[in-house]
């Protein structure tokens, strides 16, 4: 099933699932407990995330080539940094170029974000997927001068000014992406692939996240893992790409579909 979360014409949201001709009807219900397709028309006024995150977990590092065009060694552990529930932004909402603390590269990573069921801890590799309500695209933004030569030894800085973290367009359950570790997964700037890899170059794959992950901490319903991107980052292109106002960038996965967002200057 394809899930969306949206907005209604009188301001009420909804969860909705999205068919294969483009028609969604509304669902009843908790999407993390019991919930029914009710078949009824949604009223889809304005599309949002496909949940409201309570934790968002990133992976940094986590694709073989990423860490090759960057120099850095391929980690022991996986590498981990956390963005707040402030930096979420739905589809189609502007990416916001920092007015305060400004930031001259603000850069784009396409990332396969994990969306976790039910309370997960000490899980094993084994059964770490039973625990996974689906998947959705997300845009790991990140200002890469806040991240490193501001970032105070932490990426957190960098990577979690508001509107810094696009997710959706939909929630595919994981009934329908058995193997989260075949996908193609790209990142496309005004009509231009940046990135085009697949999500078999994961250093740790999507179980070995989850069971690193819940062996320290408690992975409640709704947490969010974004996993890590691939080469192509414009940090790492010579001379550098970054975001500019009047920009569109796209994130697409396979079996997920296209999550975009333009870029404006905040004001």
């Amino acid at each position: 099933m394809k899930i969306i979360r949206y907005r209604d014409s009188i301001g009420n949201t909804h969860f909705g699932s999205q068919k294969s001709d483009g028609s969604t009807t509304r669902i009843d219900g908790d999407i993390f407990a019991q919930h029914r397709d009710t078949g009824e028309k949604a009223d889809v006024a304005k599309l949002l995330t496909p949940i409201a995150p309570v934790d968002v977990m990133c992976i940094g590092l986590n694709y073989r080539r990423h860490a090759e065009e960057g120099n850095q060694a391929i980690p022991e552990w996986p590498v981990l940094f956390m963005k707040n529930s402030g930096a979420v932004n739905n589809p189609g909402d502007p990416i916001l170029l920092p007015r305060q603390l400004r930031s001259d590269a603000v850069d784009y990573e396409c990332e396969l974000a994990v969306v976790i069921g039910k309370p997960c801890k000490n899980v094993s590799k084994a059964d770490a997927l039973k625990y996974v309500l689906g998947y959705t695209c997300a845009n790991d933004v990140s200002a890469r001068d806040w991240q490193i030569k501001r970032g105070g030894g932490q990426w957190c800085r960098g990577k979690t000014f508001a509107t810094f973290c696009p997710l959706g367009p939909c929630l595919v359950t994981a009934d329908e992406i058995p193997d989260p570790n075949t996908l193609n997964i790209k990142t496309i700037l005004n009509g231009q692939a940046m990135q085009d890899w697949n999500t078999n170059d994961m250093i740790f794959d999507v179980p070995t996240l989850i069971e690193f992950l819940s062996g320290s901490t408690l992975l409640l319903p709704g947490t969010v893992i974004l996993t890590g991107t691939p080469h192509g980052v414009g940090g790492a292109r010579k001379p550098p790409v970054f975001l500019k106002n009047g920009d569109t960038v796209t994130i697409e996965i396979e079996k997920i579909g296209q999550l975009t967002n333009p870029v404006h200057d905040e004001r």
